[in-house]
Parts: C-alpha cells; structure tokens; sequence
C-alpha cells in the first residue's frame, strides 16, 4: 500500500508538474523591427488571451531588420519569429540545410514602394525617369527597384539616384531635395505626414500594384522546434491570426496594447501606420478570398524566379524549402 501511495504521489507529481509547466510555456517571438503599430496585433493577442488560451505566455522581441531575426530563429535562441520572407530565401541559399522556414504568410503584399511628391512630378511609376530618388543603400525596397523597373519599362539610367540615409531619407523628401525616396509605404508616408508633408503632395506607388510578384513578411519557425511541437506551432499561428482579426475590428485597441509596451509611441500615429499596413498589406483581395496565412504556389513560383533579377542564387530555388502551410488550418485563418 505504501509502494501503491509512493507511485500514486509520483504519479500526481508529474501530472501537476506536466500541467503547470503546459500552462505556464514561455514561448520566445523576434520581431524585425522596433515596436510600431505593425506589431500590435501580437500584443492585442497576448492582452486578448489568445496565447493563454493556447497554454503559451509569450515574450516578444523588438529587432534591427530581417537579417537580425532570421538568424535568432535558425540558431534556435528563438522558436517564432517574423521576418521579409526574400530574406529568408536569401538566407537558405546562402545556408543550406538552417532549420528555418516560413509558415504563415502576413504581408500578402510587401510594404516596397517608391514614395513621391506630387509637387515634385512624382505621381507614378511613369514619372521617375528625369527625376532625383532618394536611396538608402540598405533599404529592403531599393534592394528590389531594379526588378520594379524592369516591370514598368523604366530605365534606371535616366534617374539620378541620391545615397540618402535612413534618418534623412523623409527630411530630404519633405525639403525637396529629392523628388522621391524608396522604403516602407506605411513608415515613409506618416514620416512625411509627421513632418509637416501635405497628405494630396504624397505619392505612395507600392511596387506590389506594379508588377512586383514578391510576398512580404512572414512568421518564421525553427524547423527542429516545429518537427517536436508541431501542435504548439499550430495553435500559436491561430493565435496570431486572431490577434489580427481583432486588429482589424478594433485598431484603437491595438494601439493601446502596442504602447503599453512602447510608452513613448503615439497612439493616435501607430494606430494609423497599423491601418496603412491593413489596407495595403494584410486585408489583401487574396485573403479576404482564401483566408490569412497561405500562399498562391503560382505567384510564389514567379516571385522566386523574380527575385533572381536582383540576386543570384548559389544553389537551386526550392519553393518547399522557404515556406509550408502544414501548420495552418485547412482554408487558412478567417479575418472576416
């Protein structure tokens, strides 16, 4: 009896051990970027307890761009991440075999865009040759300008493109010094907005709406994580797409939720940069059709061969290495 009472204790002491350590799982997420009103969504998850539902407490990560959080997921110092899926398959080319892939697509259209005034002349893709573009070298969207010109006809020659930095990329714009700059529309436009730019001057020609086949960012995943808690990555990608069904029906909450944890953020202009990114990026006709998270196979097809114009591969594109949607609910997740 006493053998019986010893196994029984032991028995319950792993059960509750079990059930504290399910309930209580620390679940790490890098973002790529600092803390704006795209990311409230995962902090209207957290507050709306869509990761506790699924048993997860989740940390979220602020960070320096793409090329800093593929990594942090690939090494395994973090299971979740987020991050410009040509990234990505920038980063598998160079190496092969990282346990890393993308599992649920966010940015159904990439934020690249050439952003102009029309004061300048700069009204769209037509207008930029003879004109002056403003470039930060770095910058994801001028990394992709070639591939946008060549789509829309324009010679690159007949532009005179400025090296800009990043913090006088808008003040450049705004001051007239140039007529146009790349970057992210949501970021740039409230930029030139914030700095005194009237509204019906500014020009925002997303490359997405002009031959720009490329997806955008994306939840990444460690593929080692995944392969043992395949049930943890589904629940937590349910989780993020409801924290952006609820972004959508009520953005002002979002941006409560995103400056609770960034207190020096302006609500009023975080909330406005997370509906910019709504309506251009996220609430895609694609995915009000098939539900957020998924892929056209087609359009991927053409955007890797795409990105080929700008990048050349070391080793052979492979689709089913850069992304999978077997952790994603048949029919993708509903934002209606």
């Amino acid at each position: 009896m006493k053998q019986l009472t010893k196994y029984l204790a032991i028995g319950l002491a792993t059960v509750f051990t079990a059930v504290a350590s399910h309930a209580e799982t620390n679940v790490q997420f890098a973002l790529d970027w600092k803390f704006e009103g795209p990311s409230a969504p995962y902090f209207l998850a957290i507050d709306n307890g869509h990761f506790a539902a699924a048993d997860m407490k989740v940390e979220i990560s602020p960070g320096k761009g793409s090329l800093d959080a593929i990594p942090k997921v690939a090494t395994g110092a973090f299971p979740f991440g987020f991050a410009d899926i040509n990234s990505l398959i920038k980063f598998l080319d160079q190496n092969p075999g990282a346990p890393v892939t993308a599992v649920m697509m966010v940015y159904d259209k990439p934020p690249f865009a050439v952003i102009g005034r029309k004061s300048k002349g700069v009204s769209g893709p037509g207008d930029l040759e003879g004109s002056v573009l403003g470039a930060p070298p770095p910058d994801g969207a001028w990394a992709q300008f070639p591939s946008f010109a060549k789509a829309n006809n324009i010679n690159i020659d007949k532009i005179t493109v400025e090296p800009v930095g990043f913090p006088t990329r808008e003040p450049m714009l705004a001051e007239g010094k140039v007529d146009s700059v790349t970057g992210f529309s949501f970021s740039s436009y409230l930029n030139l907005v914030r700095l005194g730019v009237p509204e019906d001057d500014i020009s925002t020609i997303l490359m997405a709406d002009h031959g720009l086949m490329l997806y955008g960012n994306a939840v990444i995943v460690n593929t080692e994580f995944a392969k043992a808690n395949p049930d943890m990555v589904k629940k937590f990608l349910i989780a993020v797409g409801a924290g952006w069904k609820d972004a959508i029906a009520n953005p002002e909450a979002a941006a409560i939720a995103l400056v609770k944890r960034n207190p020096a953020a302006d609500a009023a202009l975080e909330q406005r940069r997370l509906q910019l990114a709504i309506d251009a990026n996220v609430l895609t006709d694609y995915v009000k059709a098939n539900g957020m998270g998924g892929i056209d196979t087609a359009r991927f097809a053409s955007a890797i061969k795409q990105l080929s114009e700008t990048y050349d591969y070391k080793t052979t594109p492979d689709a089913a290495l850069y992304f999978t949607d077997a952790y994603l609910p048949s029919g993708g997740i509903s934002l209606n």
